[in-house]
């Protein structure tokens, strides 16, 4: 059989690696924005659309089962895989990535949608944003109110447009530190930050910094997904029930051939 895992994540870059160690064929997909991995198994690279869509792809290249572990707000993605998986009848499993949980000292809201971000941030001065791409229009909207003074934009892509002037882009991808992230936050007088709420250790540093530092954090509410056949929070469980039952399903497969 072949399992097709979406990933993009250093996750998925984990479970592709010991699945295909395992033995199973594994063809790994990714959209390629950031950077494209090396893997042993087979690697595909800038999405389903320019290939005929997702379902024609799966059906063209025999594909029995669909692994999702990409980012937890890649909702798109994640539902299309889901009816795609019911409507070709094939196992579709999802890593749900557990999403982080306030501490003592934390000083966290939530917030809906990139429309709210102007109410958020009329309060602040110095907003360090790292909840991924924003759309020109939005942007600039931020960039124009009166009491901001500068906006610190971290992604791991590029803006393909011009930004305002007192909108500063940092490139970066994780993992991050707390070293690392307590100099950028005190060299930049950052006086709130906004993210997704990813999960993971990766990319949690800034929160363990604004805690120390009394810094409010505004968390993307995570989106609604349609429901996977079957769900794990643990990486390793994940992986350890795909070889598992895959296993199992090729050595079906072989002894069936074989009478």
């Amino acid at each position: 059989m072949t399992i097709l895992l979406l990933g993009g994540t250093a996750d998925a870059r984990y479970a592709a690696d010991a699945l295909h160690r395992a033995g199973l064929d594994i063809i790994y997909s990714i959209a390629g924005l950031v950077r494209v991995p090396k893997v042993d198994c087979k690697l595909l690279v800038g999405g389903f659309s320019k290939r005929g869509g997702l379902s024609h792809y799966v059906q063209q290249h025999a594909i029995t089962a669909i692994l999702d572990i990409t980012h937890p707000y890649a909702q798109n993605m994640s539902n299309k895989a889901v009816l795609v998986a019911k409507e070709l009848n094939i196992p579709y499993w999802r890593l749900d990535r557990a999403a982080w949980q306030a501490t003592a000292g934390d000083n966290w809201l939530e917030y809906q949608s990139d429309i709210d971000l102007p109410d958020i941030l009329k309060g602040f001065q110095r907003p360090l944003l790292s909840a991924g791409q924003i759309d020109s229009e939005r942007l600039w909207d931020l960039a124009n109110l009166e009491n901001i003074e500068r906006i610190y934009w971290r992604t791991a892509v590029a803006p393909r447009f011009d930004i305002p002037g007192n909108v500063t882009w940092l490139k970066a991808i994780g993992p991050f530190q707390y070293k690392d992230e307590l100099a950028l936050i005190d060299e930049y007088r950052i006086d709130v930050i906004v993210s997704k709420n990813s999960g993971g250790k990766s990319t949690s540093a800034k929160l363990d910094v604004a805690r120390d530092k009394g810094l409010p954090v505004y968390l993307q509410r995570r989106p609604a997904l349609l429901e996977a056949q079957r769900e794990f929070c643990e990486l390793e469980s994940c992986v350890a029930a795909c070889i598992e039952a895959f296993s199992q399903s090729n050595n079906k497969m072989l002894g069936a051939s074989q009478q």
